[in-house]
């Protein structure tokens, strides 16, 4: 039997009535239903003031027409101060944290190409027998005993192989077998230059990665340095234009072959964009030429899942810009040097997910309509017969945390704030001073340490508040208890068996009576539901809790009445009596 089925959601249903506010709604593609508010075409006080005792004739024609599409999304002060692409490390900045350095090549792919001072050992067997290391000359020719001079410079190690075996069976045409292996690679040296955290000449073999030199002279100067222009310059000709946008997005790189006396050099940063928001990291791009169209800046961000709108900034020749455009419509959007891009995921969802904890049967956790209320929940749930303490259901929301938390945090500001900075007149005077601001001190250090439960009263009276339910709800569905709690300052802190007709003195005189700290003139009652009344006000009910305040420990009547009030908002808050 679901006994919560009896509460009547007509019983508690109010009408909200606000002048001149029309609500209409509207559908769209993605939502159910939204609401939007308008001005009625009544006149606003400031015109009305303005406008009596004139006739209707002579009043003037008010213009209605739009300031703005308020559906384009372009609209609306943007709090955020815009963010300049200076201040965001470049995308690649952790491109050399690798150990490029540590991977130095043995240059020996098959892709190299020969060219003097290399070694190449030359085997040939049967009719003819030859077994010899052959250095390559400054000619660019090793030298074959019976075939002469033969030159190899520029041939991939396959290429020299064939050459190699030509030149020998053309003398020895018959029962010679030939073996050709690139033993060794001069060494070279790279100049590296430019925008480089340490230019310099740094050493490695021809067929060594460019990052490999870069990475000895310490990476591209992240504020200065280009990470799309790095130039391979022999004899004073560009020999390759290398962007690491390819590697860092696709893995790829231009591999030219160095030779010796080879220089690098990083340009000077290009133009620029700050990309942040739902991005898997914020960096500062760097654009080839003025600009990008939006579907490329996609393609470098790497969104996170669930984008939905970007916001555009900056500068054109007409003035500031601050655009809002659905993720779909950004892709034609043209990005321009300067400019600032926030992707959010800022579709709200249809859908709030609510916790029910306690007595109660059925799943912990339901998926509901936005506007789901509480009462539509309670409807769905089956409960204990007779087990149930319908009547102290409770809320906890993170939203009422919060502001319990700030306002908490506020008060002890202001109690730290308005004591610990008090002049005295007197020795005497500033010795009570000292004592006082140990007291508060310590005071404030232990009250900031208690976290808020959230706890939102809901039942009051035997009803239950019809709310609206938020994302992140936990509902409190008590069992019946049998007992009392005693706590707070009294010498014995103990759960009781609760007993029709004890009063509260009956409870605490039980738990051992009050401490000496105990103010008996604040007693505090803690229900079920998380109300907090006073004791000389209520009666008892099983599951309540008997919470007995402390005394400020104090002579000054306005800091005992301060310390008095604070407690008393830590009590509600957190159900804790903090002890002075």
């Amino acid at each position: 039997m679901n006994v919560i089925a009896k509460f009547t959601p007509a019983s508690l249903k109010h009408t909200l009535a606000v002048a001149s506010i029309a609500v209409v709604g509207t559908f769209t593609a993605t939502t159910t239903w939204a609401q939007a508010l308008s001005l009625s075409d009544s006149i606003l006080p400031q015109q009305s003031s303005q406008q009596s005792g004139q006739g209707a004739g002579a009043q003037e024609q008010v213009e209605d027409t739009p300031r703005a599409d308020w559906r384009s999304g372009t609209y609306g002060p943007i709090s955020m101060p815009q963010q300049s692409p200076d201040d965001l490390p470049p995308f690649g900045a952790n491109l050399f944290t690798g150990g490029f350095r540590g991977a130095m090549g043995d240059g020996l792919n098959p892709d190299y190409r020969i060219k003097p001072g290399d070694q190449v050992t030359v085997r040939a067997w049967g009719a003819f027998e030859f077994d010899r290391v052959l250095p390559v000359d400054a000619q660019g020719n090793i030298f074959i005993p019976g075939s002469g001079p033969l030159k190899v410079e520029g041939q991939s190690s396959q290429q020299v192989d064939n050459s190699v075996r030509s030149a020998i069976t053309s003398v020895y045409p018959d029962n010679v077998e030939v073996y050709t292996n690139l033993q060794g690679v001069q060494p070279v040296a790279v100049y590296v230059t430019g925008y480089v955290e340490n230019p310099g000449r740094y050493a490695g073999t021809p067929n060594d990665s460019l990052l490999y030199f870069l990475d000895q002279a310490g990476g591209i100067d992240q504020d200065l340095g280009s990470y799309r222009q790095v130039r391979v310059v022999r004899n004073d000709t560009t020999v390759a234009t290398v962007d690491l946008y390819d590697f860092l997005l696709n893995g790829s790189i231009a591999r030219p072959q160095f030779q010796d006396g080879d220089t690098i050099v990083i340009e000077e940063r290009g133009p620029a964009i700050a990309v942040g928001g739902d991005v898997h990291r914020e960096h500062r791009y760097e654009l080839v030429g003025n600009q990008l169209s939006g579907a490329e800046l996609v393609n470098l961000a790497r969104l996170r899942s669930g984008v939905s709108h970007v916001l555009l900034r900056g500068d054109r020749e007409e003035g500031p810009i601050a655009q809002y455009f659905p993720i779909d419509m950004f892709y034609g959007q043209t990005i321009r040097s300067g400019d600032e891009v926030l992707f959010s995921s800022d579709q709200r969802s249809e859908t709030i997910v609510v916790e029910v904890e306690g007595s109660y049967y059925g799943p912990s956790r339901y998926a509901l309509p936005r506007d789901a209320r509480l009462s539509e929940l309670l409807d769905a749930i089956a409960v204990p017969e007779n087990m149930t303490a319908v009547e102290s259901i409770s809320l906890q929301r993170e939203s009422v945390k919060q502001q319990q938390e700030q306002s908490l945090e506020d008060s002890l500001r202001r109690l730290e704030t308005t004591y610990l900075g008090a002049p005295s007149n007197t020795n005497e005077e500033a010795q009570i001073r000292i004592q006082e601001a140990e007291l508060i001190q310590d005071f404030i250090a232990r009250a900031s340490e208690l976290e808020p439960s959230g706890r939102l009263v809901v039942a009051y009276d035997g009803r239950i508040s019809d709310i609206r339910l938020q994302d992140g709800d936990v509902v409190t569905i008590p069992e019946v208890s049998d007992s009392m709690l005693i706590s707070g300052e009294v010498l014995v802190p103990q759960a009781a068996v609760y007993r029709p007709g004890m009063s509260v003195i009956d409870y605490i005189e039980g738990a051992g009576g009050f401490t000496e700290r105990a103010d008996d003139d604040h007693i505090l009652i803690v229900r079920q539901n998380g109300a907090v009344e006073n004791a000389r006000n209520v009666n008892l009910r099983p599951g309540d809790e008997i919470l007995v305040m402390p005394a400020a420990p104090t002579h000054n009547l306005q800091l005992a009445s301060t310390l008095t009030q604070i407690l008393y908002q830590v009590a509600v808050a957190t159900k804790v009596a903090v002890d002075l």
